[in-house]
């Protein structure tokens, strides 16, 4: 039997919603699996997650939309977030996201063609001290320089390998996805 892209969703979006508890609280734990997995929340894993633990389908969009992390739009596997507060402002950012859009040779909020890649600002990633600092998906990487950003998106595709993203659960297990 040949398992739909939408049904494999429905799935794992009911073993999520198990493991988590059918309850208003398991909101954000559960769209943040999807994020993880799927790299987008699309509206209808919105709708089944807001049938699955009973809330309105508008509820699960406002989390979805307000939260920088979460996100209705596809994104790559790698999701470079750079700080753009004062202090990394000040400490050389704007060096770094020149350095970035040449590299991936995208603009931020774009994903790379390959789909490996998505530029994002942060407003704050609390490593004001060791500016500018950026995440790559849930790792971060402080005292960022231009010189640095090549070996940081190197490392992403040797390490990582091609088609495998690193994952880490919620409960701090690790695991490579392709």
């Amino acid at each position: 039997m040949l398992v739909t892209e939408q049904q494999r969703l429905k799935d794992d979006i009911g073993t999520w919603v198990q493991q988590h508890g059918a309850e208003h609280s398991s909101l954000i734990p559960v769209l943040q699996e999807i994020q993880a997995k799927y790299h987008q929340i699309s509206e209808y894993a919105m709708q089944e997650v807001a049938d699955r633990l009973g809330i309105h389908p508008v509820e699960v969009y406002s989390v979805v939309t307000f939260y920088s992390f979460l996100n209705p739009d596809f994104q790559g596997r790698f999701v470079i977030r750079l700080c753009r507060t004062i202090s990394c402002d000040m400490a050389g950012k704007d060096r770094v996201a020149r350095q970035l859009e040449n590299d991936l040779g995208i603009k931020f909020g774009e994903t790379t063609r390959d789909g490996k890649f998505t530029l994002e600002w942060a407003n704050c990633i609390g490593m004001c001290d060791q500016g500018p600092a950026l995440l790559v998906n849930d790792e971060v990487h402080p005292h960022v320089t231009p010189e640095r950003v090549a070996e940081i998106v190197e490392q992403c595709r040797k390490v990582f390998g091609p088609l495998a993203v690193h994952h880490t659960h919620h409960d701090g297990r690790q695991e490579a996805r392709s």
